[in-house]
């Protein structure tokens, strides 16, 4: 079973979920970009966790691929 390593770049993700944050009725402007700035570094910061994470656990699915094989090639060594 193949599968392709997913990456999210960071700053689209974070304009994306930006893209979804409207100002609030009667919210201040100043409180309103500090929401929209907090919101942007949290997006990115996740966003880069997720690659971190797709990377070790494709490079996981990858060691136990060969541990797999491995393991195949001495039980047809010794049997």
């Amino acid at each position: 079973m193949a599968r392709d390593k997913m990456t999210l770049d960071p700053e689209t993700f974070a304009a994306a979920v930006l893209g979804g944050n409207a100002q609030k009725p009667g919210e201040e402007n100043k409180r309103y970009i500090k929401r929209q700035l907090t919101l942007y570094l949290e997006a990115t910061l996740l966003a880069q966790d997720f690659n971190h994470l797709e990377v070790s656990r494709f490079s996981a699915a990858k060691a136990q691929q060969r541990e797999d094989i491995l393991k195949k090639l001495m039980e047809h060594r010794y049997n």
